[in-house]
């Protein structure tokens, strides 16, 4: 654990003592750069909050410290077209596989996490959100871990990418524009991806690691669900129209272009509108001819 930050201020003694402020132990699980001591500190931490012994301030502004995110000196972080692609059907293609999900999801706890910190003046439920989702993430990403220690790897062994993280960093000055780009965008596109990932690891017979998809799946749908509902009551309170602000902010902060095939069962239980889906559809390439 990084001694220069505590993941989670103390939180414990007597019950007349105010509660501890979330999101300054939101920051400091940020800061935290072991994986382990972070998804540890951030499911602590929510469940404090659940028990009432940290809340959330949502007027309180908090200074940025640097070196945002913690993270630890491994992975090497490379650029996605150096990412090398491994078969499923060997040991070592499911483990290259299985760590980018861990980095994926390690990335996503640091992303809950910046949006609770980062975005003063919201709603109480809006820390509490995404405290929910960091924890949710935080266990993904556990799950991911120890079955990857079955292939004899850990998490750190192969190269990643850095793609989430670089949209939170666009998005740093905007809430409207994080909850638009990066649960409805970035994170939705793990609802597409996930089947045909989960059905190539069935085939290879891999049914421990596809039950993990499973429940990474099933959570998923609820974070994106979250991301949409907070980004519609910004549009709400805005004045603004949801579809037109979404394709707006997709160019201003250059989000990646959206490719099918889509989930489009988990995009509509994770709030995506019959309009939205409707567009999603148009984008997707038609079968090819069997004339």
């Amino acid at each position: 654990m990084n001694s220069a930050v505590s993941a989670v201020p103390a939180v414990s003694g007597p019950t007349d003592h105010p509660p501890a402020c979330a999101r300054t132990a939101a920051l400091h699980a940020l800061c935290e750069r072991d994986p382990r001591a972070k998804a540890d500190a951030v499911r602590a931490l929510y469940a404090s909050v659940q028990q009432g012994r940290a809340s959330c301030s949502p007027g309180a502004s908090i200074d940025e410290p640097s070196g945002l995110p913690g993270r630890p000196e491994r992975p090497e972080l490379v650029e996605p077209r150096k990412l090398g692609r491994r078969g499923m059907q060997s040991p070592e293609g499911r483990a290259v596989l299985l760590h980018a999900l861990a980095h994926i999801e390690f990335n996503a706890i640091n992303l809950a996490l910046d949006a609770v910190w980062r975005f003063d003046g919201m709603p109480a439920a809006f820390y509490t959100d995404w405290l929910k989702v960091a924890a949710e993430e935080a266990h993904h990403f556990s799950l991911l871990v120890a079955r990857l220690a079955e292939f004899d790897h850990a998490y750190g062994d192969f190269p990643a990418h850095d793609g989430l993280w670089d949209m939170c960093e666009r998005t740093r000055g905007d809430v409207l524009a994080r909850m638009a780009l990066v649960p409805r965008t970035l994170e939705a596109r793990g609802l597409d991806a996930s089947p045909p990932i989960r059905a190539r690891l069935q085939q290879a017979g891999d049914h421990a690691s596809a039950a993990i998809l499973d429940v990474i799946l099933r959570d998923e749908i609820g974070h994106v669900l979250i991301g949409n509902r907070w980004f519609r009551h910004l549009c709400e309170t805005g004045g603004l129209d949801p579809h037109t602000t979404y394709v707006r902010l997709a160019g201003q902060y250059h989000a990646p272009k959206l490719r099918g095939p889509f989930n489009f069962a988990a995009r509509r239980d994770a709030g995506f509108d019959e309009a939205e889906l409707a567009a999603l559809a148009g984008l997707e390439e038609p079968p090819p001819s069997t004339v």
